[in-house]
């Protein structure tokens, strides 16, 4: 956070153009896990990125979002994409027991309980990824298999051997990991937030 900062004052000091990128809703997470009002957190944010040349941001809704909370200049919405070539539907050998699969950072503001309460008889929980909260979590949630930080063909795999990706952040204005899902065919069950709203297909690609 300080290093970013620093180069944030560096660059206007130095007269160097840039640009910045909204991607998560630091307001409402700060409400809800800190007890921090949004009016708060929306005048820093608006502070932070007063100076940028661009404001980069995921969807037309954030657009819109960050217009109405009065951000003012160049707002952009940045899509995402996957890579076909890693990303794709395989077949794999499955058993009877439903699996479930969580790909996230492993913390706080992850929302990640909701998905280790999930109470679906005889499901196989598999959480990839790692964080500050995977010890905790480990030690909380036993029937939860961790298997740490995976990516390319390795993640791939996981999102192929789900059943179901389970996406429980309320906070994300996107969510790269859901559409990493789908692209391997596997549907996603989200909450009906900012981010899934925008990607999943309700009762095609997902269910909310």
């Amino acid at each position: 956070f300080r290093r970013v900062l620093f180069r944030s004052w560096w660059c206007k000091h130095n007269h160097v153009s840039y640009n910045t990128s909204y991607h998560t809703k630091f307001p409402e997470l700060m409400k809800k896990i800190y007890h921090v009002h949004e009016w708060i957190t929306w005048m820093y944010v608006r502070w932070f990125h007063k100076h940028t040349g661009r404001v980069l941001t995921t969807t037309m809704t954030m657009v819109r979002e960050l217009k109405n909370h009065g951000f003012q200049g160049d707002i952009v919405s940045w899509t995402r994409g996957v890579n076909r070539e890693v990303f794709y539907p395989r077949q794999h050998r499955r058993n009877s027991q439903t699996t479930l699969v969580c790909v996230s950072r492993v913390s706080k503001e992850k929302n990640l309980e909701d998905f280790f309460k999930l109470d679906y008889p005889d499901a196989k929980k598999i959480m990839v990824g790692d964080g500050p909260m995977r010890k905790t979590y480990e030690q909380q949630y036993p029937d939860v298999e961790f298997v740490g930080v995976k990516t390319g063909a390795e993640l791939a795999y996981y999102y192929n051997l789900a059943d179901v990706f389970v996406f429980p952040s309320q906070w994300e204005t996107f969510g790269l990991v859901m559409i990493e899902a789908m692209a391997c065919g596997t549907p996603v069950a989200a909450y009906p937030c900012q981010g899934p709203l925008d990607v999943v297909d309700e009762g095609i690609t997902g269910c909310m």
